[in-house]
This record gives structure tokens, C-alpha cells and sequence, in this order.
């Protein structure tokens, strides 16, 4: 049995990349998904592979009633909701702001803020009334950027700064029928696209070459994580049973770059 046996998670971004690992290990885990991608080819591909166990929402997280029709999809086909992840991003790709045109820095910030942080306000807001009534969670994907600068530009690690205060926020105002948590992810190769203001929606962290040696070089456990390898602590937060005393918290998982400091590189 696993330690989501019976529950309900509407997963954001659940498409691909750490959504759709997100989603994939959940299900393992015994629960049911809503998945909520903004692509709609990917919400049914995500649905057609664990076909009765997964139903697919095409939707934006930005827009309200989107937000609204994904709850209200969990409550009709399976009943309940037990956890809502807030995990759809955006990444800027270390766009640095003495070089980016005023005007496109802040259509940018905009478009990024909207996603990594009103996407998770509004996914909460429409989750909360079924939350509270299953004493349910909230987990939601920061960042290393949330920490540590360097590992995006300006707009996206103001962003995940953000959900790190939202984090802190909500588990005040929800106590004590809904934990709220976070998960803050390190390097991994994945498909999150940057804002079209900026020029980045086609740009992908799995096009770097590079990537794999760069975390070798920069982590002290030097390898690259897959989005699978974060999943457990989604899952953890995620389950009564495992974590009905936390709440506020934020777990990084960083691969030790947090304790790398000044030193050489590790090899």
C-alpha cells in the first residue's frame, strides 16, 4: 500500500518534466490525479497512460475559472481533493537585467509572476473549500533560486522568493485544516519553457549540452538528478500519515550545493 493510498492530488504543469514525474509517482503512491497542463495534447497523453487513475484538465493557471473547472473535475470524478501541487513555472534563463530591454523586462516579469506565483495563489484559492474539507495539503515547487542567486536572473529568483513567503503565509492563515509546504528542487533536465516577452518559450533546460557536466562539477554528489528523484518529498508532505505535524516548511533538495561553499569543485 502506498502512502497516498485513497486520496486526490490536482498536480499543475503535470504535462511533463517534474509535473508529469510528479503525477507518475503519485499514482504509484495510490492516488488519483487531476492533471492540469496548458497543453492539451499533453493532458491527454499524461490521462491515456494511467488510464482510470488520471483525468486530464487543458487549462491555464493564470485564469481563475481554469483553475475552478480543474477542482471542480477532481469533485466530480473522484470525489474528494486531498492535496493541491502547485508546480507549473516558467524560467528565465538567467536573463540579466542590464541586458534586457525595459520594456520586455517588464512584459517578462508579467508573464513569469503569473505563472510561478498567481498560478499558485489562484490554484489555492480554488482548491481551499475542498481542502478544508478533507484536512487536506498544499505543496508547492520552489526553487534553489529561492536560496541561492546565480541560478536564474532576476525575475525567476524573485519569483520563487515569493512562493517561499506564500509558503510561510498560507500555512499561518489555513491552520489548522490545510498544510501548506514546498519542495525546492536543484538542477534537473526538463522541457520548462521561459516567457515569450522574453523571447524564451521555445528554449528548454534539456537543450544545455552541457548540463550534466556542469552539475558534476558544482554539486557535491555530482550528478544530475532526474525530475523522478525529487518526487519523494512531494509525496511525503503530501501524506497525513507521514507529515501531520509540518507545515510552513520548505525542504531543499540541492544535490549538497548548499554546503559546496567556497571550495574546489568536488572530484
Amino acid at each position: 500500500m502506498g502512502w497516498l493510498e485513497g486520496d486526490v492530488a490536482l498536480i499543475t504543469g503535470a504535462g511533463s518534466g517534474l509535473g508529469r514525474a510528479l503525477v507518475d509517482r503519485f499514482v504509484a503512491e495510490g492516488a488519483r490525479v487531476v492533471a492540469l497542463d496548458r497543453s492539451a495534447d499533453r493532458a491527454a497523453a499524461v490521462q491515456a497512460a494511467h488510464e482510470g487513475s488520471v483525468v486530464g484538465v487543458a487549462g491555464d493557471v493564470t485564469v481563475v475559472e481554469d483553475n475552478e473547472r480543474a477542482v471542480a473535475r477532481a469533485l466530480a470524478q473522484f470525489g474528494r481533493l486531498d492535496t493541491f501541487v502547485g508546480n507549473a513555472g516558467l524560467y528565465d534563463y538567467g536573463a540579466r537585467v542590464a541586458d534586457t530591454p525595459a520594456e520586455a523586462l517588464s512584459r517578462g516579469f508579467d508573464e513569469l509572476f503569473a505563472v510561478n506565483v498567481k498560478g499558485c495563489l489562484l490554484g489555492v484559492k480554488a482548491a481551499l473549500d475542498a481542502l478544508v474539507e478533507t484536512s487536506g495539503s498544499v505543496v508547492l515547487t520552489a526553487s534553489l533560486a529561492a536560496r541561492s542567486a546565480g541560478i536564474g536572473g532576476a525575475v525567476y529568483t524573485a519569483s520563487k522568493h515569493a512562493v517561499v513567503g506564500l509558503v510561510g503565509q498560507l500555512a499561518l492563515e489555513l491552520a489548522p485544516r490545510v498544510r501548506v509546504n514546498a519542495v525546492s528542487p536543484g538542477f534537473m533536465r526538463t522541457d520548462i519553457r521561459g516567457p515569450r516577452a522574453l523571447g524564451l518559450d521555445d528554449r528548454t533546460l534539456a537543450s544545455f549540452p552541457d548540463l550534466d557536466e556542469l552539475a558534476r562539477a558544482v554539486l557535491p554528489l555530482q550528478f544530475l538528478p532526474d525530475p523522478a528523484d525529487y518526487t519523494g518529498h512531494y509525496v511525503q508532505l503530501a501524506s497525513r500519515a507521514n507529515a501531520a505535524a509540518t507545515t510552513g516548511v520548505v525542504v531543499d533538495c540541492d544535490g549538497g550545493f548548499a554546503v559546496r561553499g567556497m571550495g574546489p569543485p568536488p572530484g
